[in-house]
């Protein structure tokens, strides 16, 4: 195969990023947008010693079953999502089918994956969303960046993203416009509007934080006028003056409203500042952390660790249900965040330590902790040797391994498995819609002998 060579391709399967993969000449063929089943005239845009990408011409054959219209002008150019041109039930159970062959062929294990816990309504579902800001003082815009690129892709309204997203989003527009006020440049470093963050609690109060360059903006009443009639409940400005794609700086000022938004989820009550981490799909983190406590199977006297526990969610719904728990955390602010949250809650059976799990886990293990249960909720990477080592050594009654990515989840089961574990259930919940992403829980329990 060579780069701009036109094919006829039939698509065999999807991919791990719900892309249509085919064989030619012997190499598998990745072409996004085409599904099973289908026919396409495909060009070839990069070869690889042993596969390539190609770019969807056109369907040479009538289009699957499965296919649908995609509800988003965007799609697929702003590369949020992966699966709009599929029906929603096609999506789970191309979620379900990836999970299963992750543990297959990287973990070799043979598990049975449970159907995708999926949403009633797909849409809407998003509690924050980050949008860059690009075009001119005259002609500015928001969206999304373009796959693997910094070009953004004008999209005020986003399907999954929870009103009044959209609304907040044109309210800035107009107000740069209004006043001629310049977006950020990246590449000159030029500019002055960054981004635009958007938070919304279950009963529809919004945050709107306005990321700039200078810690000061002309008419910012004006601002806040426009964001407020929008919408907004609370209107934040921080400060970002590094040439940098990282999106918030260190420095907030509230112009309006309240510092923090309140939200609940799973009955506890959360204050989330604009740089809080906070689940983004509240409906599915309910479901996903209620499989956590029904596989945790807790009893009133158990002692349970919470690893990689972040603000502390899990850790406190743990709490609830066990005697004692104990979380580990590595980021200082996350763990400031949990105790707070403890004691807003009136929850005293809890216990935070600040540190990588590698090295408290080992330590508080080596020191005599024991637990009755152990939950992890590692980062993309997975766990590291020392924390499988030591959940082995504390040899809990049960281990609850919740996963952001099957790859990392299915090598950690292989090497568990080494240990005696085995993967009892396998539980995966689609957290982000029409995404390729996919959480995962899963049981493992300590074979006998």
């Amino acid at each position: 195969m060579q780069k701009n060579e036109l094919i006829s391709l039939e698509c065999l399967s999807l991919g791990a990023d719900l892309e249509g993969v085919g064989r030619h000449e012997g190499q598998a063929v990745f072409v996004p947008g085409l599904l099973p089943g289908e026919t396409g005239l495909v060009r070839i845009v990069r070869v690889q010693p042993r596969y390539a990408f190609g770019r969807l011409e056109k369907l040479t054959s009538a289009p699957s079953p499965e296919r649908r219209e995609s509800d988003c002008p965007a799609y697929p150019r702003c590369g949020g999502c992966a699966g709009r041109h599929m029906r929603y039930e096609a999506t789970l159970a191309a979620k379900r089918q990836q999970v299963a062959d992750c543990f297959r062929r990287i973990g070799g294990l043979e598990v049975e994956v449970k159907p995708v816990l999926g949403m009633e309504h797909p849409f809407a579902y998003r509690n924050k969303t980050a949008l860059p800001v690009g075009g001119t003082a005259e002609e500015p815009v928001v969206g999304f960046y373009a796959p693997r690129s910094h070009r953004i892709i004008p999209a005020a309204f986003c399907p999954n993203a929870m009103p009044p997203a959209p609304a907040l989003c044109e309210a800035l527009l107009g107000w740069m416009r209004a006043g001629k006020i310049a977006p950020y440049d990246e590449e000159r470093h030029t500019g002055l509007i960054r981004h635009l963050v958007v938070r919304v609690n279950r009963t529809g109060e919004a945050m709107a934080c306005v990321v700039s360059r200078e810690p000061r903006l002309r008419d910012e009443q004006g601002l806040v006028k426009a964001l407020k009639g929008a919408g907004a409940a609370s209107v934040v400005l921080n400060v970002n003056p590094a040439r940098t794609n990282v999106i918030f700086g260190r420095d907030f000022r509230t112009l309006a409203g309240p510092d923090t938004l309140e939200d609940t989820l799973c009955g506890l009550r959360f204050s989330l500042s604009p740089a809080a981490f906070f689940q983004v799909n509240p409906v599915q983190t309910e479901r996903l952390y209620g499989e956590v406590l029904r596989l945790a199977d807790l009893r009133p006297a158990d002692l349970a660790a919470d690893v990689y526990c972040g603000a502390g969610t899990i850790t406190l719904l743990l709490a609830g249900a066990a005697g004692r728990v104990v979380g580990i955390e590595s980021v200082q602010a996350a763990v400031d965040n949990a105790r707070a949250n403890a004691l807003r809650n009136g929850i005293g059976n809890a216990a935070f330590h600040c540190g990588a799990a590698e090295d408290v886990l080992p330590r508080l293990v080596a020191e005599g902790l024991r637990p009755d249960v152990i939950v992890v909720d590692p980062p993309r990477k997975g766990l590291e040797a020392p924390v499988i080592a030591a959940i082995s050594r504390a040899a809990p009654r049960r281990l609850v391994y919740v996963s952001c990515n099957p790859a990392t989840l299915a090598r950690d089961a292989a090497r568990l498995a080494a240990d005696g574990w085995r993967v009892a259930e396998a539980q995966p919940v689609d957290m982000f819609c029409w995404t390729s992403g996919v959480e995962t829980v899963c049981l493992l329990l300590k074979d006998e002998g």
